[in-house]
C-alpha cells in the first residue's frame, strides 16, 4: 500500500492543492520499515525506505503493519480509521517537529489515507 501514496496523492488535484504550501519530507513506520515521504508543494516527490539511521524527516509517524493494513482497508474498523483515533487507542506514535503535521493536518491525514480503496456499493 505505501508505494500506492505517491501516485494517489500527485493524481487528487484537490488534496495537492490543500497542500500547495508543504514542503518536507517525514518519516512513516510501517511496522520494522521505515519510509521517508518527502513532499514539494503538496505533491509527493518520493516514497523511499529509509536506508541510514541518521536520515530523519520533520517528524515521524510509526505504527505496526497490521494497524496501517486495516487503516488503509476501504472501511477501516473503529479506532483504525484515522490518524488521532489510532494515537488514542495507543496503536499509533508521532514524534518530532510537531507544527508543520498540524498547520497541515487534513492534507496529512489524507495523504495517509490515500491508499485506501474506493468503497464498493
Amino acid at each position: 500500500m505505501i508505494d500506492r501514496i505517491r501516485e494517489r496523492v500527485n493524481a487528487n488535484a484537490e488534496l495537492v492543492r490543500r497542500g500547495q504550501y508543504v514542503s518536507l519530507s517525514f518519516l512513516l513506520g510501517v511496522g520494522e520499515a521505515d519510509y521517508l515521504v518527502t513532499i514539494e508543494k503538496g505533491r509527493v516527490s518520493s516514497v523511499e525506505p529509509r536506508r541510514l539511521a541518521t536520515v530523519t524527516g520533520r517528524f515521524t509517524i510509526r505504527a505496526a503493519k497490521t494497524v496501517w493494513d486495516e487503516f488503509w482497508k476501504p472501511v477501516p474498523r473503529r479506532n483504525h480509521h484515522d490518524l488521532w483515533a489510532m494515537l488514542a487507542a495507543g496503536i499509533a506514535k508521532i514524534d518530532g517537529d510537531l507544527l508543520p503535521l498540524m498547520q497541515n493536518l487534513q492534507y496529512f491525514k489524507d495523504l495517509l489515507a490515500a491508499p485506501r480503496p474506493p468503497r464498493e456499493g
